[in-house]
Formats: C-alpha cells, structure tokens, sequence
C-alpha cells in the first residue's frame, strides 16, 4: 500500500478528473480498502477540500466548491496551460497574474521548468473583436524555445498552403493580437519578414541551426504587428479620411476605438477614421447610418461612389 501522503494525492488527482466517483470505484483505482477510501477523504476535508458524499447504491464523493481556495494539483499539460495563460496576463502589467506565475514557476518539477522556461510572449494591447483559434500548449512552448535559442525553426503551414517542403524562418517573437497567437519571423526561402497564425503550425523536428537575431524593422514589435494588420510599414492605416457626421459627438465616441471626434456642433461631429482600403474606409463610415459631408480626401469621395454604386447592383 502506498504511502498516506501518496495515496492522498492520488485521491485528489482522481477526485478531481471527474464530477463524481463511487467509493467502490475509488477503492479498485487505488488498491485499498473502502475504510481507507473514508478515512483519506476525512483528512482531505481537514485539509479543507469541499469533498461531498454523493448518494446511491454504492455512495460516492465529489470534489465541489469551498468557501477558501485549498492547495491543487494539475497533470504536466494544465501546468503548461496555466503557465502561458499567466505570463500573457503577466505581460499585459497584471501584477497578481505575475506573483501567481512566480508561485507556480518555484514549485514545478525540473522537466516542466525546463519546458516553459524559454516561453516569451508579447502582449499587443487590442481588445479581442472574435473567439480565440486553438492552439496547442506544445506549439507556443516549441515556437517560443526556438526563437528563446535562436534556432532556426521548419514547420508545416496551413490549409490554404500548397504541400510542399517545410517552411524555415528565424523566429522572432510569440505574440497575442485580436484572441490569437501569431509568429513574428524572418522567412528564409522569401527572405523577408512574415507574420504566421500559430494555430496554423505544425512543427517540424530537429529544429536547424542557430542563427545571430536580425533587426525588425522600426525596432517595436507592437508598432510593427499593428502596422502588418492595418496594411503599413509605420503602424498607421494606408487609407485615411474625415467625414462631417450628422450626430452628437458623445454618441459618435462610444462606438469608435480607433478614430478621432471632434464636435461640430449641438447633433454634429467631425469623424476621421483610417482603414486598409478607401472603399472599406466609406464603409466604415456608412455604418453609423447617418447624413455626412466627406471633408476629404478626394480618394474618399470617390470610394463612396464605387461603394454606393456597387451597393444599387447588389440590391
């Protein structure tokens, strides 16, 4: 029989994979008796774990709620979990989220020190607008001890990508935007720089050789992610413009985050906004469903000419 603080985590653990567990049950899983079974759960309870009897033909436990937050126990892949999940929080100046990964970093076994040690994440500052794309903790840590190495790294890249030989970049950074995970890397074969959704890699094993760290261009990684996805090398939108808005100011406000108002009067405002595209520039300010004046530039009034034209077609 194993020890008592053995068996008591092993109870724990068992506990807490699943909602509810017959005595019996948990008697054959541990190889002891169903006294046994009774007493450890007693000293769980005096430990200040919520245990419940569950009522039946056999009798049961189950691990619920308490009004304190007793000590727990995760398998490897949890720890990982909770591990990156902090230091995103962490990143982001959340100083409860940095003690947590400090307290959890002290306590895991080497192997799993060593698994998360290279993770490096940057958090680039936009409130998530779409559910987040899975991706597995082994990818983030894979792509994070490549790029912590500086060790080329050959991956797999899809769907949408025609099969062919593994990509092979140089990795940068591991970065989180709009509820996703994405890689900042120096493309080797396109020798240039590209940003890839890490939900869509499948690495490749061994990595290749190490490699001395580029500049990214500008020196800011937030500035650069921002300026891949608003279509600019300098983190500003390629098509900008400014609309006299037949709304209050105040209202205007709430819905724009990346906009300027001014007021313009008592139910008037002064909209400037930035987009990828002139036409999607005019569609962005068409959907405030209000009377406007386009203040300019030209390239803008001529958008919502296509855009009110193709709009007549479709209807």
């Amino acid at each position: 029989m194993p020890k008592t603080s053995a068996r008591l985590l092993a109870l724990l653990s068992l506990l807490q994979a699943r909602r509810d567990w017959p005595g019996t049950l948990l008697a054959e899983r541990l190889d002891i008796s169903l006294r046994t079974v009774r007493r450890d759960v007693d000293r769980l309870r005096e430990l200040g774990y919520p245990i419940a009897a569950v009522k039946g033909p056999d009798g049961g436990y189950r691990l619920g709620a308490g009004a304190d937050l007793p000590p727990l126990l995760f398998d490897d892949d949890q720890a990982v979990a909770l591990t990156i999940a902090l230091q995103v929080a962490a990143t982001g100046g959340n100083e409860a989220a940095a003690r947590a990964l400090n307290t959890i970093r002290q306590v895991m076994p080497a192997r799993l020190r060593n698994r998360v040690a290279a993770l490096r994440v940057t958090t680039v500052e936009r409130p998530a607008t779409r559910p987040p794309a899975a991706v597995g903790g082994d990818v983030l840590l894979a792509i994070s001890a490549a790029a912590h190495a500086r060790e080329v790294l050959r991956f797999d890249y899809g769907p949408g990508e025609p099969e062919g030989p593994p990509r092979r970049v140089e990795p940068h950074h591991v970065i989180t935007w709009d509820g996703r995970w994405y890689l900042i890397a120096w493309d080797l074969d396109r020798e240039d720089w590209r940003v890839f959704r890490a939900d869509r890699i499948t690495v490749r094993t061994p990595n290749g050789p190490r490699f001395t760290p580029r500049e990214l261009p500008g020196g800011d990684v937030a500035a650069y992610v921002i300026g891949k996805f608003r279509g600019s090398a300098d983190g500003n939108w390629p098509c900008r413009g400014t609309v006299l808005l037949d709304l209050p100011a105040a209202t205007v406000a709430r819905y724009t985050r990346d906009g300027v108002v001014e007021e313009a009067g008592p139910e008037r405002c002064r909209l400037t906004l930035g987009s990828w595209s002139w036409i999607s520039l005019a569609a962005a300010f068409a959907r405030f469903d209000a009377d406007m004046a386009v203040v300019g530039p030209p390239e803008l009034t001529g958008a919502f000419t296509r855009l009110a034209e193709r709009l007549r077609r479709a209807g």
